[in-house]
Parts: structure tokens; C-alpha cells; sequence
């Protein structure tokens, strides 16, 4: 049995397959405070006999939620002199514009907790002043001492092209603080612009500890129940890790879930044939979008969280604020907003009966008749209608609008923010959305899918078998992935495909003992690399993508041909024929692949009862629906909209001018008519 976890804001889903196919599927309420007891209850709740699992694959939000709430350890920062400052001076620019109060984000150290110290290396690695080793015994140990930190992060300036300072250092403080876990920025990036680098390396100084305790935690636990199988941990990246790995880069685990999602839905849409994706998460707390072009998800070297940089490979996802659990409200200046605040688990929506006082669009549906208390979750858990029209009534009367009217511009408006989210991936990056179907998955897609396609004029909606738990399936045939990252100025020029070469032959060479060391097998590994290339003189870099094969067959005028595809991508123009050329960065990254291809086989109908004659409130009016069972679909008949298809884990809307369809894998397809 293999056995997929995956931590959410809301509910904590679980998926096992077995060596016969067979699926079990469970959702329970993920606990806010301690991620790790909504696994556990998700697992007893599952009635697993945890000897008989061979592999555990688990997802969480554990460092995401350190850093968004600064739960995580003391950190202690050590600079090179004269660069104490450096996390608050952050950089030029403003995320708003026209905010005149605007503040840069805080950073998560003191500015009592920067420490520096004396040594300096140039650009090109060598050494002008070593490190001062008599001085961080003297002084820079005794105060680090006495500032009780959890966690120390070492950044030293230019250190990602020399960092044997950087080893130095982490060398003296451990041996004298060695209750101390210290985490230094050239082996978590090896990239410049030292802003970017010293936040990231902070970051996972501040989460290391936590995730530490936590993966301690779980593993304690699965050991006093005889599980003898293999844990690993989801990364942003896509790809799957060792606790080890985890351990040594805790800043790769902060989007695990996400990407999880991203992952199982590539793999479900390859069965239906389709590879070129607009990938849709909905959950309780957010929703994930992300664009895949040839089975392969966009993946991009550096993102923010709660303001801050991070310079880590990971999944292209663009989230919002706009759950199931989102609540509406409205704003000073009397206009109707859904999110980004989410009732999450704890209380949850109203009708949820937690204790739940804000309407949210969960609460939105139940009014609508889009959701039916009796069919939730398959009909395993409590629904309290009455509680949804109440919380909705005061927004009811400030509009001068029906409870059914207020829920239907409630669920508009969240459709209209996740329209604009795709939108973000797709039209603002030079890609038209008509070319892409859309994945819909989590608890919430499958109900939001179809009109959000028709705002994007997308005619091709997926929605996969067990929809609800995808991302618990991605985390089961997720790979494993290593990606490493080296900054080296190379001129593109008549030099440049050899030095790319060996380059590239390095960090693979090196990146096979670090994944070797981490305890994961090299014997299907294959390399990618993507080259951080711009045009001489600018201050941005444009990602190319290059295979084993391409590098090994590198020209000059192929590189240059590569990079004008990639800014014409971008820009719609290029000049690579007029101005010179250069890389800046190396992105090696190494596939393992696991061999898991499991399909997910049709789902058991749902409880909750059968209607014969149900209504809903869509547009301006009820409209009468078809009411029917996913397990009871058949390949070969297609269901005309408006429809309403009940799954165990998730609700799926036809609306009127669409059809549904099963397709290969299990997977319903639902296309939007002439």
C-alpha cells in the first residue's frame, strides 16, 4: 500500500492505492495549531495498519505557517562588516505604488539579532581579507551566546562563488554553541545579488527548527505503530525528497501542497490525452493556479512570502484568497468583496456548525442549491443549513438583494478573482487561454469550473477521479527531484557552449553525491538545465531551458536562437541578432523517477440520498437540474447541462451549454458546446 497525506488550510485529505488498484479516500478537519493530528486522525479515520504501508508520502503547511505567523525559531543573522542592514534596506522598489503609507515588509530577525564580522571575498572568489577567526571566538560567539537563538544563518558577501569563509564560520559556531542549528546561504543558494540570498537562507533558518520538531513528531509516531516503509516529503519544486533532504533546505517544503496538486493533475490529464494545462486548486482556505505546457509545469527561481523573497526553484503557482471557506463582506466603500480572510477549519463556514458567524461561499452554495447538506463529502459529514441563510441576511439587506441573489454575486465575484489569477499565468505571460484546458480540482473546482472557463472562453474542462484529494495522488506518483543553482558570468560567444558544458557536467557529477548522501538512488536519474540569461547591461534574467541532449549538442548560434525564442515569449520581440548576450545563473535539476503511474479508478457513489427533482439558483433565477452520481457515469453517454455530478470528495456544475463525458483514467471531461 502506498499512502499520500497532504496537510491543508481546511481539511487534511489522505489517499492509499494498493498493489489491486483499489482507492480509499478520507477528508478530515486539518488542526490549525497541530498540523501533524489532522494526519494522524486522517490515517485512524482511514483505519490503515500502518505495517502494511510500504510508502508514506507527506505534504504540509508547517514552514509556510512558521513564516506567515513568525512561529518559528530566534534567528541570529552573521554578515560580512558593513552589511548589517542589508534585510531592511531590501531593495528600491515598491510592491505599492501608490500607497503612501507604504512600509517595507519586516524582515523575521531584530536588527539586534545582525551580527557581523571581518573577512571579504570579491566577486571573483578570492580572498581580500580572511576571516578573523581570533574575533568571532572573542566577540562574535559571546553574543550569539547570549542572544538565545534557535537558529543562526550565516550570509557572507560574494560567499556563493567562495564560501569557504562561510564553512569556517559555521564550523566555529557549532562547535561552541552546539545545541545551535546553523544554516549557511551557500548551501542553501549559491546565487548573487546578496538581498535575495540572505533572505532565503533567514527563512530557512527561522523554519528548520520547527520542521525539524515536527518531522521528529511524525516519525516517532509511525515508528511506535511498526510502519518499517519509506517516508518522504513533498517540495516546491514538484518532486519529492528524503526527511534528510527536507532537513538540510527546509525553505523547499513551503509550497509542498500546491505542488503536489500541480502534479497529480499532469499525471491524470496525460491519461486523457490532454498535456497543455491550465492547472485550478480550490480549496477551503485558497485557490492555486498554475500553467503546464507539454506535461512539463512552469517552474520559476524565485517567489515572496508575506513580502519577503525567496530564491528557491519552485512550481510556478499563482494563489489567492479565494476558498470555499473565503468570507464575504463588504468594504468601506460598500462594494461586495470574497476574501482573502478564510474561516478555515477553525470555526470553519457556518454551516459547517463549529461555531462559524461570517458567511462564506461555502454558505453561498448551500443557499444556491449547488451543494446539498445530505450529499456533503459523500454524506459522512454533518451539514447545518439553517445556519447559512442567517449569516447571509445582513448582507442580504445592505444590498436590497434575496438571500439566493446575494449567494449567486457572492460566487460570481470569487470566480471573477480566480479568472483574473489565470489570467496572470496565461495572457500576461503571452499565452491565450483557449489553447489550454482547464483542471479542476480540490473540494471547490469542480463547482467553479465551467464558468470560469467560459470567462476565459476555454471550451475543455477536466475535472479528475477523486478530485478532492488530488493533491494526496500527486504526492503518491511525485518524483524525486534535486535542483542546485550556480551563478557563473558567461559571454555567449564561440567559448560559451564549451563552458556551459562543463559547467554543467560539474554540478551534475556534484548533485548525484549530494542526492547519494540524502539517501535516494541515482540509477534513473536524468539531468535539466536552465540557463538565467540576458542581454548584456540589463538587470533581469529570462529563464532557457535546456535538456542532457541539448547541452551536449550546444552551439553558439543555438544558445542565441534559444534566448531570442525565450524573450519573444515574454516580450514579443527580440535582439539577439543586434546585441550581445550573457548567462548569469545555472539551474541544473535532477529526476528521479519513482515508477508510480497508478491510475485512480472510478469513485463509490456518494450517501446522502438520490432527488429526482432538484432546483438551483444560477443567473437571475432557479433553474431544474439533473441530479446524479459520479460512480454511476458510463464511457460512451454524455450528460447535457445544467447537471449537478455528486463525488465523494468534491461537487461537480454543468452548467447549461455544456456536456459531460467520461474519458480515459477515470477522468470526466466537460465541453462547452457550440
Amino acid at each position: 500500500m502506498r499512502v499520500g497525506i497532504e496537510v491543508g488550510g481546511t481539511f487534511t485529505d489522505l489517499l492509499s492505492l494498493d498493489d489491486a488498484g483499489r482507492v480509499l479516500v478520507r477528508k478530515v478537519p486539518s488542526v490549525r495549531s497541530h498540523p501533524d493530528q489532522g494526519a494522524y486522525a486522517a490515517l485512524e479515520a482511514a483505519g490503515i495498519s500502518l505495517p502494511d504501508v510500504r510508502e508514506l508520502v507527506h505534504g504540509s503547511t508547517v514552514a509556510t505557517n512558521a513564516v506567515l505567523e513568525r512561529s518559528g525559531a530566534r534567528v541570529g543573522f552573521v554578515t560580512t562588516r558593513g552589511f548589517r542592514d542589508i534585510l531592511f534596506l531590501q531593495r528600491h522598489n515598491r510592491s505599492r505604488v501608490y500607497d503612501l503609507a507604504y512600509e517595507k515588509p519586516l524582515p523575521i530577525v531584530t536588527r539586534k539579532s545582525c551580527h557581523e564580522v571581518s573577512e571579504r571575498v570579491l566577486a571573483d572568489g578570492t580572498v581580500e581579507t580572511p576571516l578573523d577567526e581570533e574575533e568571532v571566538k572573542s566577540r562574535l560567539i559571546p553574543k550569539l551566546a547570549k542572544g538565545n537563538f534557535g537558529a543562526i544563518a550565516i550570509c557572507l558577501l560574494n560567499a556563493y562563488r567562495n564560501p569557504t569563509h562561510e564553512a569556517a564560520l559555521a564550523e566555529l559556531i557549532r562547535r561552541h554553541l552546539p545545541e545551535v542549528m546553523v544554516l549557511c546561504s551557500s548551501e542553501i543558494v549559491r546565487e548573487y545579488r546578496e538581498y535575495e540570498r540572505a533572505s532565503t537562507t533567514v527563512i530557512a533558518a527561522h523554519v528548520q527548527p520547527v520542521l525539524s520538531s515536527y518531522l521528529g513528531r511524525f516519525e516517532r509516531y509511525l515508528r511506535d505503530r511498526k510502519f518499517s516503509g519509506e517516508l518522504t516529503l513533498m517540495q516546491s519544486n514538484g518532486g519529492r525528497t528524503s526527511c534528510a533532504g527536507m532537513r538540510s533546505n527546509p525553505a523547499t517544503g513551503l509550497y509542498s501542497g500546491p505542488a503536489a496538486g500541480v502534479m497529480g493533475a499532469i499525471r491524470m490529464a496525460k491519461m486523457a490525452g490532454f498535456q497543455n494545462l491550465v492547472t485550478f486548486d480550490m480549496g477551503g482556505t485558497s485557490t492555486d493556479v498554475c500553467l503546464v505546457e507539454n506535461g512539463e509545469p512552469e517552474l520559476t527561481g524565485q517567489t515572496e512570502i508575506d513580502g519577503l523573497p525567496l530564491r528557491i526553484p519552485l512550481v510556478d503557482i499563482v494563489s489567492i484568497g479565494a476558498g470555499c471557506g473565503s468570507i464575504v463582506w463588504a468594504d468601506e466603500g460598500g462594494m461586495l468583496r470574497v476574501g482573502p480572510i478564510s474561516a478555515g477549519s477553525d470555526p470553519g463556514p457556518a454551516c459547517y456548525g463549529f461555531g462559524g458567524n461570517a458567511p462564506t461561499i461555502t454558505d453561498a452554495h448551500i443557499i444556491r442549491g449547488t451543494l446539498r447538506p445530505e450529499a456533503f463529502l459523500g454524506g459522512t459529514m454533518k451539514i447545518d443549513a439553517r445556519a447559512s441563510p442567517k449569516v447571509f441576511a445582513g448582507l442580504g439587506r445592505r444590498f436590497r438583494m434575496s438571500l439566493p441573489e446575494i449567494a449567486e454575486a457572492a460566487v460570481r465575484l470569487a470566480e471573477a478573482n480566480i479568472v483574473r489569477a489565470i489570467q496572470l499565468v496565461s495572457t500576461e505571460r503571452g499565452r491565450d487561454p483557449r489553447d489550454y484546458v482547464l483542471v479542476a480540482y480540490g473540494g471547490a473546482g469542480p463547482l467553479h469550473a465551467a464558468r470560469v472557463a467560459e470567462d476565459l472562453a476555454i471550451r475543455t474542462v477536466l475535472i479528475p477521479s477523486n478530485a478532492g484529494v488530488l493533491s494526496a495522488y500527486g504526492l503518491i506518483t511525485a518524483d524525486y527531484k534535486y535542483f542546485t543553482t550556480e551563478t557563473h558570468r558567461v559571454l555567449v560567444d564561440a567559448r560559451a557552449p564549451s563552458a556551459v558544458r562543463s559547467i554543467f557536467r560539474k554540478m551534475k557529477n556534484s548533485a548525484l553525491r549530494e542526492l547519494k548522501l540524502l539517501g535516494t538512488g541515482t540509477d534513473r536519474a536524468c539531468a535539466g538545465l536552465t540557463l538565467e540569461m540576458r542581454f548584456v547591461g540589463q538587470a533581469f534574467e529570462i529563464p532557457v531551458h535546456l535538456d542532457a541532449g541539448q547541452v551536449k549538442k550546444l552551439t553558439m548560434d543555438r544558445l542565441l536562437a534559444a534566448f531570442s525564442k525565450a524573450h519573444h515569449r515574454v516580450f514579443f520581440h527580440d535582439m539577439a541578432h543586434r546585441k550581445a548576450a550573457e548567462i548569469v545563473s545555472f539551474r541544473l535539476g535532477l529526476t528521479q523517477t519513482s515508477g508510480h503511474r497508478a491510475i485512480l479508478r472510478k469513485a463509490k457513489a456518494p450517501r446522502g440520498g438520490k432527488s429526482t427533482n432538484h432546483s438551483i439558483f444560477v443567473g437571475r433565477g432557479k433553474v431544474r437540474v439533473h441530479l446524479l452520481n459520479r460512480g454511476e457515469l458510463r464511457r460512451g453517454k454524455a450528460v447535457k447541462g445544467p447537471a449537478i455530478v455528486e463525488d465523494v470528495t468534491s461537487t461537480i456544475f454543468v452548467p447549461a451549454g455544456w456536456s459531460a463525458r467520461v474519458a480515459a483514467g477515470a477522468n470526466l471531461v466537460l465541453t462547452r458546446r457550440s
